[in-house]
């Protein structure tokens, strides 16, 4: 069923044009993830699709209800029924005393509530502990209606989308499957850019030097003298200037060749980074942060008790726990040298958190990260660059920049200072999902002791080799991956669930081969058979799940 069309939709920021979508239908069947570069304008979509805003031009028809979720609104309604409360663990009345999570859990419920044909998401998973996530994961398995999604959370995108709506340069492109069929499919586009770029270059190459040997030959040709006869030209090697007039015709006809060549642009390369860190700056201590006999308490409410944890040189710790059990006090006991936690003597803290005090709105991008910079300059504009800071954007006061941008400025700013250990408490909050695949990437890469706090299970998952878990006022570590950590503390899987996966891993192969086809179809494809086989799939896979 159609829920949503648009046609020749424009949006303006003063003279900017943020949006330029010529046509877009959404059905009832789908599920939505959109994604793209902080300040791309995937809420001002959002909102125009929800008609919360208005285009300047086009127009759009919205047939049924709408829940909306915004972290930076508040819920049109303030209460909810009982029933969705007691499933959601949160009050039926809304307050502002409210937690970041409750808030959220309150206003997915709110979305739930009635009877919407669609629920629009924008950063839904913000502020939410693993817990929350999973919840919302599940409710919106369950929920019947088209989802409209705006996350940075890649594996919450790759178990609720069937389509991904990517947000460039104002336009609109939509890809089948979830996020990671997005990114198959995006690296195909790379590779077919880069062979037909080769094939441009080759061939324009093959046809310069073709053009150049007949311009070499019709020059050699010299014209014959009046005064000279035939026989005394040839004997001289002056050839016919009929030959010469072909030459040079081929040479011209050769050359609009070149010029009539579609033009293939080389792709862009992936700048690399690596953080060369001085080896006079590494720390020797075996235990960079101990803890012992942690106690801490609120009111009647404690949060350690007889806590204790030991950090070793060169781990990457991620601190993992639900909402309320003390992962941000934690951090702070350390920063502020709780008597209960040691640090290794010649750390270098560079600390990252949500508030972002470490900048100054009144300088630009590129002051800010040279403030405090132990690298050069040409190294601070790679970082940024990677970040999709480019040309002269790095000159942009930080006072305009979104929220999404000031957090990649902060985590530019700490790497690139006089630093050996790194804490970062929720790096991955309202940053696009390339930019946070760059901060996953030079995280891998860094050779020093890190501790994060991150509800992003794939962040964890890529970049952690010791889980620290805060549980019933204690603290535990394990040491592996999230995954690892994962399958440790869950019970082996029966024989019918492995049958299960092996289903489930056949059809997600056949998945991508359908994508694949459907992505860059051949002349003997069936468009319509494969969009059929697409959607089979599709629904086999959410019945096995």
């Amino acid at each position: 069923m159609l829920l949503i069309e648009c046609s020749k939709i424009k949006k303006y920021f003063g003279d900017r044009l943020i949006l330029d979508v010529d046509h877009l239908k959404i059905y009832s069947e789908d599920r939505i993830g959109i994604v793209g570069r902080n300040g791309v304008g995937k809420t001002t979509l959002i909102n125009i699709l929800s008609q919360r805003l208005k285009p300047d031009e086009g127009w759009i028809k919205l047939y049924g209800g709408a829940g909306y979720i915004s972290q930076l609104e508040s819920p049109d309604s303030k209460n909810i029924s009982g029933e969705m409360a007691s499933k959601f663990g949160v009050e039926a009345t809304w307050n502002e005393y409210m937690s970041g999570g409750e808030k959220t859990r309150f206003k997915l419920a709110k979305a739930l509530d009635n009877e919407n044909l669609m629920v629009f998401a924008d950063e839904p998973t913000s502020n939410m502990d693993i817990e929350g996530i999973e919840l919302m994961e599940e409710k919106f398995r369950e929920y019947k209606g088209a989802l409209i999604i705006i996350s940075h959370d890649r594996s919450f995108l790759d178990k609720l989308c069937n389509q991904i709506l990517e947000i460039e340069n104002g336009k609109i492109k939509i890809y089948k499957g979830n996020y990671s069929d997005y990114r198959d499919q995006k690296t195909q586009e790379k590779e077919r850019a880069q062979f037909e770029y080769e094939e441009y270059v080759k061939e324009k190459k093959r046809l310069e030097e073709v053009a150049y040997g007949t311009k070499q030959k019709a020059k050699n040709i010299r014209k014959t003298p009046k005064r000279m006869g035939n026989s005394e030209a040839r004997l001289h090697k002056m050839g016919d200037q009929k030959s010469k007039f072909n030459l040079e015709r081929t040479a011209k006809s050769v050359e609009r060749r070149i010029e009539h060549l579609e033009v293939k642009e080389k792709p862009k390369e992936e700048l690399e980074i690596r953080l060369d860190i001085m080896d006079s700056n590494r720390l020797h201590s075996k235990i960079i942060i101990e803890g012992k006999n942690i106690n801490k308490a609120f009111n009647d409410k404690i949060i350690f008790k007889n806590a204790e944890f030991d950090i070793y040189n060169g781990s990457k710790v991620a601190l993992i726990g639900p909402n309320g059990c003390g992962k941000s006090t934690l951090i702070k006991m350390i920063m502020d040298n709780d008597d209960a936690i040691r640090i290794a003597q010649g750390a270098k803290i560079g600390y990252f958190n949500q508030d972002m005090n470490m900048l100054d709105k009144n300088l630009s991008i590129m002051e800010n990260v040279m403030e405090s910079s132990i690298y050069s300059e040409n190294f601070a504009r790679l970082l940024l660059a990677r970040l999709l800071f480019k040309g002269e954007e790095i000159y942009k006061k930080v006072d305009i920049l979104s929220g999404g941008e000031r957090v990649k400025v902060s985590f530019a700013k700490i790497l690139l200072q006089d630093i050996n250990l790194l804490i970062l408490d929720e790096p991955t909050n309202y940053v696009d999902i390339n930019s946070l695949e760059v901060i996953e990437e030079t995280l891998k890469e860094y050779d020093r002791t890190l501790l994060f706090v991150s509800h992003d299970r794939r962040f964890v998952d890529a970049v952690a080799n010791q889980i620290m878990i805060i549980t019933d006022q204690r603290i535990k570590m394990f040491t592996g991956n999230y995954t690892e950590y994962l399958a440790r503390n869950n019970k082996p899987m029966n024989q019918h669930k492995e049958e299960v996966e092996k289903q489930v891993i056949i059809l997600k192969n056949r998945l991508s081969e359908v994508i694949g086809r459907l992505s860059m179809p051949s002349k003997k494809d069936d468009m319509e058979a494969l969009n059929k086989e697409y959607n089979r799939i599709l629904d086999e896979l959410k019945r096995l799940k």
